[in-house]
């Protein structure tokens, strides 16, 4: 047996954020413009390297944000969407990333700082447009974001991280409609989602903010899991309860 030298491979390991609200009747990410070469000026997920090589993925994904954006994340659900690590993701060296996903209620806009000379709040139909382009394949990301969104929707309370504290029917339906870009029968959503055991709890109180007859406040119940499970129209993963086990497998790049 021939033996050879072997090393391991040297990477960089950096984190990406990519945080998504419900705000101006749209779903919206955050993105930076960036302040540094490559893809100096362009569009692209908040994000950047590890401090050092003790910090925490955790730690570095919400400094990252905090530094790039002046947001912090205490309100915030945050998920690992998946790791990217194409050998050529970055011109500058090997780069291994892992995204993270946070879905939070509507927040004033972000104020730039780090290596960003901008932050905002961005629709993502405008990202996912084919005429748009971000920094390195950070567009890959936004869609991976989102599809993962709409998923989770069907099968989770995750809609209810979109909303205030307490909202009506009216209200969380809203959120379905904005990210699934589909229109629901009104009576056919309140039926299911009022059934999902353990997805709402009545507050007691009403509210006219929307207009018309006083509507029920509710908060979100203790359930992460909506069951039955409120499939979109058109999913093919909905024969197997919304739940859809594989994701869209896309290469990043890295700041």
């Amino acid at each position: 047996m021939i033996e050879r030298n072997w090393r391991a491979t040297e990477v960089a390991v950096a984190v990406d954020l990519a945080v998504l609200t419900v705000r101006d009747d749209s779903l919206q990410i955050l993105m930076v413009e960036r302040g540094t070469d490559p893809w100096r000026g362009a569009a692209a997920l908040p994000g950047g390297f590890l401090d050092d090589n003790r910090e925490d993925l955790d730690a570095a994904a919400e400094r990252e944000l905090a530094e790039e954006t002046g947001l912090e994340l205490d309100r915030a659900h945050l998920e690992q969407l998946r790791t990217y690590g194409a050998p050529n993701r970055d011109p500058r060296r090997r780069v291994v990333t892992v995204c993270y996903l946070a879905f939070i209620p509507d927040l004033p806009p972000p104020v730039a700082g780090g290596d960003a000379r901008a932050a905002a709040w961005t629709p993502v139909a405008s990202l996912l447009s084919p005429d748009t382009e971000l920094a390195f394949d950070h567009k890959r990301i936004v869609a991976d974001a989102v599809e993962r969104t709409r998923s989770k929707l069907e099968y989770t309370t995750l809609a209810t991280r979109f909303c205030p504290p307490e909202f009506t029917i009216t209200e969380l339906r809203r959120v379905y409609e904005i990210v699934w870009g589909q229109t629901l029968d009104q009576r056919n959503f309140h039926r299911k989602i009022t059934a999902a055991k353990g997805a709402l709890i009545p507050t007691g109180q009403q509210t006219t903010r929307n207009g018309g007859r006083p509507a029920t406040l509710y908060r979100p119940g203790p359930e992460s899991v909506l069951h039955p499970a409120i499939p979109r129209k058109g999913n093919p993963s909905s024969g197997n309860g919304g739940n859809p086990r594989s994701r869209s497998a896309v290469p990043s790049v890295e700041k």
